[in-house]
């Protein structure tokens, strides 16, 4: 049987409320009572149940989400499986606030970061934009006790507990393989279209994809990636004028967002269909698998990533560690054939 209060206090010779306020660390106990308290409890062997107490105290995390604002549906689609949770706030036991940023700007990022009062916040989750004054900000917060964990995109080199998100380098080997497939051998340049290689799940993404390609499909070249900020005026123009100037381009990788403007290009077009491969299913995106503008989509379950989040502060908080398992965000392949 495992040790309970019960055990410790006739073990130490105390009343249950001693033992309480000792595994609280609540003040008003002699120092030499805590250290029967904590003989007792190494004695017996007793573990804590974290979750459990907190329950039983009725803990509320309050918790930050800091994400991109403006029109990239993806974020939009994120932003609106946050409002959900706080929608679940009360059974969770979460406090959840949202911070939205201009997008790219890694200057508002740490100003809202150093705004934040380390006594009032407990963890935060945050769409990272891949730079040094940022890595910097998400340190300091950590180093006052708040929990930071990335979401959608890393930071790789900063000390964040955790990253809610894909495999970005496979999501990018994943789209090479589909395109030299659809490409079946035939030689040819295929266009890449990023956001911003700001940020580090573009980057593994366009990584990924032209590993892939020098490997395994040398007759297909790579022109770019081009980055539009992830605006889909700036994705049509680009993609348009590349498709004029190019006759040989016969396929598309689109690893960021701006899918309307990408779909807009292409349908100016009509005679030189590409093979295109995007990222996440929106409502564009899946109009596009639909109609065989695309290819193929891949995706990540962005609900996931948010409950992901959440529970990986809220553990992290508690000073446990999550299930890995749990928290593994899987890569999602879809064709017109089985949108879900």
């Amino acid at each position: 049987m495992r040790p309970t209060v019960h055990d410790i206090a006739a073990e130490a010779g105390v009343s249950l409320a001693t033992v309480d306020r000792v595994l609280n660390g609540r003040p008003g106990v002699r120092r030499q009572t805590v250290e029967k308290v904590e003989t007792a409890v190494s004695r017996l062997g007793y573990v804590r149940d974290v979750m459990a107490a907190n329950l039983a105290r009725r803990r509320i995390y309050p918790l930050v989400f800091v994400i991109p604002a403006g029109p990239n549906s993806f974020m939009r689609v994120l932003e609106a499986e946050i409002a959900a949770a706080m929608g679940r706030s009360s059974v969770e036991r979460t406090s959840i606030r949202i911070e939205t940023v201009p997008p790219f700007d890694s200057g508002a990022i740490v100003r809202v970061l150093d705004a934040l009062d380390p006594q009032s916040v407990s963890g935060v989750a945050l769409v990272a934009t891949d730079t040094e004054e940022v890595r910097i900000a998400v340190d300091r917060l950590i180093d006052q006790g708040v929990q930071v964990a990335t979401l959608v995109s890393d930071l790789p080199g900063s000390r964040r507990v955790h990253f809610c998100g894909i495999d970005n380098i496979a999501a990018g080997r994943t789209a090479g393989n589909l395109i030299g497939r659809f490409c079946a051998g035939r030689p040819g340049k295929v266009l890449v279209v990023a956001g911003s290689l700001k940020l580090s799940d573009h980057m593994d993404r366009a990584s990924g994809f032209a590993a892939v390609l020098k490997s395994e499909f040398p007759e297909l070249e790579i022109i770019g990636p081009v980055e539009t900020n992830d605006d889909a005026d700036a994705v049509r123009s680009a993609v348009g004028a590349a498709l004029d100037a190019d006759p040989h381009i016969i396929a598309i990788y689109n690893l960021g967002a701006g899918n309307r403007g990408l779909i807009e290009a292409i349908a100016a077009r009509k005679p030189r269909r590409p093979a295109v491969i995007a990222h996440e299913v929106t409502r564009h995106s899946r109009q596009a698998l639909a109609d065989g503008v695309f290819d193929a989509v891949i995706n990540q379950d962005c609900g996931h990533e948010v409950r992901s989040a959440i529970r990986v502060l809220k553990a992290y908080a508690d000073g446990l560690n999550p299930l890995s398992a749990q928290e593994r965000i899987r890569i999602d392949v879809f064709l017109k054939d089985n949108l879900p």
